[in-house]
């Protein structure tokens, strides 16, 4: 009898211990557990992200797509000469948008390290 008792005691107590205690309150109400927000990333200035296009291969998809993501296309029927880089968005052609894009990016200053 005595046996089956320590048993029971034992095989209880860690189970007795293992119950969590009812959350803090103030006023009633449990308190919130805040997070600190994970700083965002500083986006890149548009020159600098240009001039890491021009680190891919010239003449490829994956340079224009990387122009791509910074300008997205749309496409235009007629397209008058560009004068400003976001116009070489309106090229149908991928060579052509490619060009024009390469054209710019060229012309930029290097960014200081």
């Amino acid at each position: 009898m005595r046996k089956v008792l320590t048993l029971v005691l034992v095989l209880c107590s860690p189970a007795a211990f293992a119950q969590d205690k009812p959350p803090p309150t103030v006023g009633g109400k449990p308190l919130l557990q805040i997070k600190p927000k994970e700083p965002k990333a500083k986006p890149q200035p548009i020159p600098v992200r240009m001039q890491a296009c021009l680190e891919i291969d010239d003449e490829t998809k994956e340079r224009l797509d990387c122009f791509d993501a910074i300008f997205p296309p749309k496409p235009k029927a007629r397209v008058p000469a560009p004068k400003a880089v976001t116009d070489c968005t309106a090229f149908k052609e991928e060579d052509g948008r490619l060009k024009c894009f390469n054209s710019f990016a060229e012309k930029l200053p290097k960014a200081p390290k």
